[in-house]
């Protein structure tokens, strides 16, 4: 009995043997595929990596908005998406100064840290910077605006500012020392009154600047310099003492918001380089207010205006207007609902070649065909 036993485990270790040595030759043959497979990966060159560093920074700058608009700092159209490719993209994308140049922050509770990160990739470029909230697809506020944690992150590189677009939340936004030379264009929203007024010196080059209500009561700019000033949500006498001291305006928009009737007379304003001259009313103003009386400007070219903010006379309005300017408009262009028709403002100014209308005529209770856009040449 034991001697069977015996002879049948040997049978069984040889077969076994067998059997094994039949894997590892079949183990074998498959890590040579496996081997020669990993070769050929290896050989295999993706064309787009074959490009040269330049050309692959390049596309990189191309495939962000033309600056000085401002990617997100995350996300599917942000720089810091193109790290996240591959080992080589990354790299590429880490030392092209080009794509840290323009970058838009919103909310109060971005890392200071990640603000300096973006920042310092920039190396040298002149930065364009905007701190604004963020609204979803249906223009609803998502999050608040940055506040003076935000803003301090960015002003130790104020020399380095180019274009600037703040909405700022907080009262104690810290103080601007030392100069912007690069500065060109500001685009400023306070969320109330400040402590301190924000001052921009050494700003050699800025010559467009946009404020609201908030932003011009609170900040001190050197309005000789100026060329394209933009107001929203002013009323007329706030409007007056900016615009005196802005003399070589070739642009202005004033978006007049307050709807009470001033009462006490405002000096005259002249802009003797002024060409082109906006004023929207955005919040139905009193209709005897006169906005136009105290504007000055022989060089003007084009008017667009709420008719609203030429009642209760629009065509005595715009008459006393070019009269007193003595400018010689080539276009108008009336927005809002009419109480005149297009046709009699073409046939009391005649000299006007161009009249545009973005507003129905509702004059004594009927329309006029006169639709949206509609315009005379």
């Amino acid at each position: 009995m034991l001697s069977n036993a015996l002879a049948a485990d040997r049978a069984l270790i040889a077969d076994l043997e067998t059997r094994i040595l039949d894997l590892e030759r079949s183990l074998a043959a498959l890590r040579l595929q496996k081997r020669v497979a990993q070769e050929r990966l290896d050989s295999y060159k993706y064309l787009v990596l074959t490009l040269p560093v330049e050309i692959t920074s390049e596309i990189f700058i191309q495939f962000l908005p033309t600056y000085p608009l401002c990617p997100p700092v995350t996300g599917p159209l942000s720089p810091t998406f193109l790290t996240h490719i591959c080992r080589e993209w990354r790299a590429i994308a880490l030392a092209t100064p080009a794509l840290w140049r323009a970058v838009a922050l919103a909310g109060d509770d971005i890392s200071c840290h990640l603000i300096s990160s973006i920042l310092n990739r920039s190396g040298c470029y002149p930065l364009s910077i905007r701190m604004d909230y963020d609204e979803d697809e249906y223009g609803n506020v998502v999050c608040v605006p940055p506040g003076p944690k935000a803003f301090s992150a960015v002003l130790p590189y104020r020399a380095r500012w180019e274009y600037l677009k703040l909405r700022l939340a907080g009262l104690h936004l810290p103080p601007i020392e030392g100069g912007m030379p690069l500065l060109r264009c500001l685009d400023l929203e306070l969320d109330g009154d400040l402590h301190e007024l924000l001052e921009f010196h050494g700003v050699p080059l800025l010559r467009a600047v946009t404020l609201d209500y908030n932003a011009a009561r609170n900040v001190t700019l050197p309005w000789g310099q100026l060329t394209f000033v933009t107001l929203h949500e002013v009323a007329s006498k706030e409007c007056v003492p900016i615009l005196q001291q802005a003399t070589n305006l070739v642009y202005c928009q004033l978006d007049f918001c307050l709807s009470y009737c001033e009462d006490e007379s405002l000096p005259d304003v002249t802009l003797p380089y002024l060409k082109s001259l906006c004023c929207n009313d955005i919040l139905y103003n009193d209709p005897e207010a006169e906005y136009l009386d105290n504007f000055i400007v022989p060089s003007l070219r084009t008017l667009q205006i709420t008719e609203t903010l030429l009642r209760p006379d629009p065509i005595d309005s715009l008459a006393s207007f070019i009269s007193k300017s003595g400018c010689k408009l080539e276009e108008v262009r009336i927005t809002g609902k009419r109480l005149v028709s297009g046709s009699s403002y073409r046939e009391v100014f005649p000299s006007i070649r161009t009249f545009f209308f973005t507003g129905a005529f509702v004059g004594d209770g009927k329309e006029e065909r006169e639709a949206e856009g509609d315009s005379d040449s």
